[in-house]
């Protein structure tokens, strides 16, 4: 998570073994397959992009993902921190503000790619009006909607998703209260602590522990619930990017930009989670030969 995008919110980082190959920060290589820098910056090794061997004979094609048991070795960690402070890393190594130009075209591919899986995830024949237009032109309700999926599904972790809605109501109270021209009254009322970045990382943790260790790049896929969640994953990616410089600026408390930064990790976890619960394989990325 070091950058905005799942930030490969791939979990970012493609774990083999416990060993990242991609730290995913902007563009975790999580969701956004090969564009590892798929949103804010991956914090990836060498940040940004995904460190994936090029030479790697991949294909496109959409494997069967054999959920297994994480086994009793070490549990990687989804979030890295290192984009806490609104910048990301290029492949090359450069750190540059989430809202760079170059984060920017990687977070607007990242979302492209989870609303393309988002349709693959959903049957023709169920695909309404609503879903079109929240899908196309209000983007910020995607996650509603990723939430009302989950619940027909009966999965548990809604109340969780209800909880984070509230926060968000936080997150822009803060956002919206300037603190360079607000009252004392009205900073203190707004202030954003620490705690909801904490118990993100508690639930991230939690479920991370049930899945298998990623040992490729997902695309977004894993049936409707799991797909909808990317598509919320690469908003709040967008989320941060618009997000950073207010927080640089001084201008908004720097835990707004923790928790979007973790949220994204979140999602994408609750993403996995929700394809294995519900039985659903993953797409992995494979080199187009």
């Amino acid at each position: 998570d070091g950058g905005t995008g799942s930030e490969a919110d791939q979990s970012s980082r493609v774990v083999n073994r416990g060993e990242a190959l991609c730290n995913r920060g902007v563009g975790d290589g999580r969701g956004g397959g090969a564009l590892c820098a798929a949103s804010a910056g991956c914090s990836s090794t060498p940040a940004g992009v995904c460190a994936v061997p090029t030479a790697a004979v991949w294909s496109w094609t959409k494997v069967n993902t054999d959920y297994q048991p994480a086994g009793d070795g070490p549990v990687p960690k989804i979030y890295t921190k290192t984009g806490d402070k609104g910048f990301s890393s290029t492949f090359t190594g450069e750190r540059r503000p989430k809202e760079d130009h170059i984060f920017e075209a990687l977070g607007t591919t990242d979302e492209l790619s989870s609303a393309v899986g988002w349709v693959i995830s959903s049957r023709p024949e169920r695909w309404s009006v609503l879903d079109n237009l929240l899908l196309t032109v209000f983007p910020v309700l995607v996650f509603r909607l990723a939430r009302e999926f989950c619940l027909e599904k009966g999965h548990s972790f809604t109340d969780q998703l209800d909880k984070i809605q509230c926060v968000l109501q936080d997150v822009g109270s803060n956002i919206a209260t300037p603190r360079s021209s607000a009252r004392d009254s009205h900073i203190k009322r707004t202030k954003f602590s620490s705690q909801p970045v904490l118990e993100l990382e508690s639930w991230i943790d939690s479920y991370t522990a049930e899945l298998p260790p990623l040992t490729n790049f997902i695309l977004p896929s894993g049936g409707k619930s799991s797909a909808a969640l990317h598509v919320a994953r690469a908003v709040c990616r967008r989320a941060e990017r618009c997000v950073a410089p207010i927080i640089r600026s001084g201008e908004a408390d720097p835990d707004v930009g923790k928790y979007l930064n973790r949220l994204s990790d979140y999602l994408f976890t609750l993403a996995r989670y929700a394809a294995l619960k519900e039985g659903n394989n993953e797409s992995i990325y494979r080199r187009p030969e």
